[in-house]
């Protein structure tokens, strides 16, 4: 993986939310393999893997909490010392948040609230958080810019865009030094393929390795601008070292800005995988939106951000960790 940052970190401590799941272990394997001073996870693992807890062992300066962000004081202690959060936990999934719309708004807006709170509380240079790109709703313009979204379609929406006012709130109120990024179908290794919210792509890859009925709601018409995990830790890393103070108190999109279909996505991953298997079309599904495109020239601009691996790339890179985790 690329350098994304110019700062010496060896003196410095990052906290951060979810560190057991997807994205968050990799911001994680990038801050000790480059030398952070300290980095803490917290996490609940309740979505997030003991696995990727059982990586980061062997360096003496990881340190691990185990705790649910909806407990103000094991948010309290995790920001002890804090230089640096990146705020990742969080129940994901559209489909999840329409089922168990509670549960959703109690991690991902009360858990929210509790972290914040307990960041500026304990002085900590810089929250960088997850937002997403479901807040742009039935928003129709392509490509999206942060400026312009539209009514939310889900449950899940909702506690994201409630993150981004309370940030907004905490940066105006507190001088908190915030900042939201909005993520774009982040793919990558370690993404977990089981249970019921599993995302496409683990999905469609173990799916037909296994030789297994795989699905696409609707036709597969739907665009998606498909973001390799590396670009999320860059931009994790860009935002929480951050020194322009315009940067602050503001949302970014985090993508390539080049979107594919569904369909196109499944025959690629059939190709770099040399099989035959046909997908199953069913109803396409609640909340979602058709079509997604990222405008990522204010991150670009405010955050120097730019994606180091395209589309494509990411995809072979992905294919080839299930691949290897399968044999």
């Amino acid at each position: 993986m690329a350098v994304f940052h110019t700062k010496d970190i060896s003196r410095d401590c990052f906290l951060i939310t979810g560190g057991a799941g997807f994205i968050g272990s990799h911001i994680v394997a990038y801050l000790l393999a480059n030398g952070a001073g300290k980095v803490r996870v917290l996490d609940d693992l309740s979505t997030g893997s003991i696995a990727n807890v059982n990586l980061f062992a062997q360096y003496p300066q990881y340190e691990f909490i185990k705790g649910d962000i909806r407990d103000t004081e094991v948010c309290a202690a995790a920001c002890e010392g804090v230089d640096y959060v990146s705020h990742q936990a969080a129940l994901g999934s559209v489909p999840r948040s329409i089922k168990d719309p509670v549960t959703s708004n109690n991690v991902n807006i009360g858990g929210f609230t509790n972290m914040i709170t307990a960041a500026k509380n304990a002085s900590v240079k810089s929250f960088v958080y997850a937002s997403s790109s479901s807040v742009y709703g039935d928003e129709p313009n392509l490509p999206k810019v942060e400026r312009r979204t539209g009514n939310l379609l889900s449950p899940y929406a909702v506690t994201k865009m409630t993150n981004e006012l309370y940030a907004g709130v905490f940066h105006k109120l507190y001088k908190l030094n915030v900042i939201g990024l909005r993520y774009f179908n982040v793919f990558g290794p370690r993404q977990d393929p089981n249970g019921p919210y599993a995302a496409v792509i683990p999905l469609f890859v173990s799916g037909i390795m296994a030789n297994e009925q795989v699905y696409i709601n609707g036709d597969g018409a739907q665009t998606r601008d498909f973001t390799y995990v590396e670009n999320a830790v860059q931009a994790n890393v860009r935002g929480m070292l951050n020194t322009k103070p315009e940067a602050f108190g503001e949302a970014y999109n985090v993508a390539v800005g080049a979107n594919f279909s569904v369909l196109f996505l499944y025959n690629a991953i059939r190709d770099l995988l040399k099989l035959e298997h046909d997908p199953t079309f069913r109803e396409p599904r609640a909340g979602d939106i058709h079509d997604s495109l990222a405008d990522i020239t204010k991150a670009a601009t405010l955050l120097g951000y730019q994606p180091t691996r395209k589309f494509q790339d990411g995809l072979a890179l992905t294919v080839d960790y299930f691949k290897s985790m399968h044999k």
